[in-house]
């Protein structure tokens, strides 16, 4: 057989393909044209000798020859991703890889990482897909994650409460004046955490539910966020994920804070890692940044009427 770039790719193409069960899919992952995909897979066909998909209208369907084919070509491709990793991973200075879950990334780490960057450029920084519903993982540095702080082998220091507030554009909070105004208003809601809003208004004293005047459901935290900034309604966020927005202005939060905390941000580690040269410098700036946050808590709270103040007692853990 010919070796080669252009053989490589169609081997790409197809491995792709087959995985995923279309040249369309395939070609979005690879970040190439669906027609560069299809082209790609006919020359490898045409250099093998043998068909690997029997085309149909909307679908492919794998031929025994691409079904065998398909399996090994995976494990290669991982391979080389997993060699290609272990390269990079060969630098001369500290690499930290942090499991983040993602609405936690996207709404409060990354918009600080610039200033993590550029009084620590000599640390590599990398980020890793680790929500609270997924496990610890040994070939991460560390990880900030919302709980109680009780991972077993693992040192767990509190950064933050994961206050829950009523958020909303500041043309909507005209309209609300007391937490039963929400009657009129739509409620944005997250479908997994559902239970947030009861949350919320148990500890503000409501104990009757409220009949919102709608309500749109979203699939994540940072598709509801979107979609108050963009004023489809009230949502009840975790501070964390809408202090920046809180302090430029873009949402008001309608109604007294109370503090509805029911759980904590961590940063979790394994104490074998505490020397760790990238891990001692991200945990001086993650505390630091921490700090920051407490002071917005504890500045919301305290500029709540004293009705409000007497409700420091409601905390709810989950």
């Amino acid at each position: 057989m010919v070796r080669g770039v252009a053989y490589l790719n169609g081997l790409r193409a197809f491995e792709a393909a087959a995985r995923l069960g279309s040249f369309t899919l395939a070609a979005r992952e690879l970040h190439v044209t669906q027609a560069a995909v299809s082209q790609q897979v006919r020359l490898l066909e045409n250099r093998l000798g043998f068909a690997l998909f029997h085309r149909h209208a909307n679908e492919l369907e794998l031929t025994d020859q691409g079904r065998a084919f398909q399996p090994g070509l995976t494990v290669a491709f991982e391979g080389i991703d997993r060699l290609a990793d272990q390269v990079a991973a060969m630098r001369s200075g500290p690499v930290l890889v942090a499991g983040i879950a993602p609405a936690f990334a996207l709404n409060w780490l990354i918009p600080r990482l610039t200033s993590f960057s550029r009084k620590h450029p000599e640390v590599e920084f990398r980020m890793a897909t680790g929500g609270k519903r997924l496990p610890l993982r040994d070939d991460w540095t560390c990880s900030v994650r919302r709980g109680i702080g009780d991972w077993p082998g693992y040192v767990a220091e509190e950064l933050f409460p994961a206050t829950l507030v009523p958020v909303c554009t500041p043309e909507i909070a005209t309209g609300l004046r007391h937490p039963r105004d929400l009657q009129r208003a739509t409620l944005i809601v997250v479908a997994h955490l559902r239970d947030q809003w009861k949350w919320w208004f148990d500890a503000a004293g409501l104990h009757q539910p409220v009949q919102p005047g709608g309500e749109v459901v979203f699939e994540s935290s940072p598709m509801a966020i979107k979609a108050v900034l963009d004023g489809v309604g009230v949502a009840v966020a975790q501070l964390p994920y809408v202090s920046d927005a809180l302090a430029s202005g873009r949402l008001v939060s309608p109604f007294p804070i109370v503090p509805t905390t029911y759980e904590s941000w961590y940063l979790a580690y394994r104490p074998v890692r505490r020397d760790d040269p990238a891990l001692r410098a991200f945990r001086e700036w993650l505390h630091a940044e921490a700090a920051e946050q407490r002071g917005q808590y504890e500045r919301l709270i305290s500029s709540a009427p004293a009705q409000g103040k007497r409700k420091r007692a409601a905390s709810i853990v989950k």
